[in-house]
């Protein structure tokens, strides 16, 4: 490396570069010092609000001004950190329950901000206009509107929980009466397999501010394990003359659990032959039918699902 830069080529190279170098450094100079027009955002705040106002209409975060200046002034805006544009709550609330700055005040306020030397050529948006209430708010349930789907051997194992139970809801209108809840926007998901945790912004509701108006959803997913147990064979509508013995005396029941529940106690599950179905049955063997199965049992099998039997008089 040593050799290549201390070489006659090496030598012209590094010569070019720092003539370009010097180049670049008049050109930027020059460039600074000519009149130029950018686009800058301006953040906004509001400040002294009283604690008994809500907005209902939200603040923009920055106004987007296009300004005319030297380079040298602009640069120093786009670069640097931009100071926050502060707006007093006092100086422009108006009684019919707004905020109000309209294009002359907000141009009035930027020139102030960029200084008398810059021209600013335009405002996007032009004038901020924020709806305010001072009455209390309402309290209502949220609720989730979902629709999840786990993955092929997954289930959803209870119920979706929100992070909150209900927001508050305000206006510079009356609320109506029946307004008692709110939706999450539909919050739609499939082949999940594992718990999800999902941001669901409430469905707005147009003049109301809703706080919070984002909720954070739990989607409890776990994975179903296979189990098995013995189901004892019972006879229904048997003669009290009669006996009945089946063969086998019970069947092996499969099913699949979620893996929380695979370690708990199982039901107790009965499987049944119907003594009124012997005049229909042919082949020598009565079907079997389980009872009740809890809604934790997925995919439920039996086997054998039919049964021989003997069929005894009583002495």
């Amino acid at each position: 490396m040593h050799r290549l830069v201390t070489s006659a080529r090496g030598k012209e190279v590094l010569l070019f570069l720092l003539f370009l170098l010097i180049s670049y450094i008049f050109w930027l100079l020059l460039t600074l010092n000519n009149e130029m027009q950018e686009d800058l955002d301006v953040p906004v705040a509001i400040t002294d609000v009283p604690d008994s106002v809500t907005l209902i209409t939200e603040l923009p975060p920055a106004v987007k001004v296009s300004v005319r200046d030297k380079g040298s002034v602009l640069m120093r805006y786009k670069w640097g950190s931009s100071k926050v544009m502060k707006i007093n709550w006092k100086d422009y609330t108006e009684t019919d329950n707004k905020l109000l700055l309209n294009k002359a005040d907000l141009a009035a306020r930027l020139r102030d901000y960029f200084g008398g030397g810059s021209q600013i050529v335009t405002i996007i948006p032009d004038s901020i206009r924020i709806n305010y209430t001072t009455s209390p708010g309402r309290r209502v349930v949220v609720r989730v509107n979902a629709d999840i789907h786990p993955a092929i051997g997954y289930i959803v194992n209870g119920p979706i929980r929100s992070n909150v139970d209900s927001v508050w809801l305000y206006s510079v209108n009356d609320l109506p009466h029946s307004l008692t809840s709110v939706e999450t926007v539909p919050v739609v998901r499939g082949g999940l397999n594992d718990t999800t945790y999902i941001e669901a912004r409430i469905d707005p509701i147009p003049g109301v501010r809703i706080i919070p108006d984002h909720v954070r959803l739990v989607i409890p997913v776990e994975p179903l394990i296979s189990r098995k147990q013995k189901a004892p064979i019972v006879v229904k509508n048997l003669p009290e003359s009669i006996n009945m013995i089946t063969f086998p005396s019970s069947v092996e029941v499969s099913y699949l659990v979620p893996m929380s529940s695979y370690n708990s106690e199982p039901y107790e599950v009965n499987a049944y032959v119907d003594y009124n179905d012997l005049s229909r049955c042919t082949g020598g063997k009565l079907p079997v039918t389980l009872s009740l199965l809890p809604d934790m049992y997925h995919n439920t099998e039996m086997s054998p699902d039919s049964v021989e039997y003997i069929v005894e008089q009583k002495h």
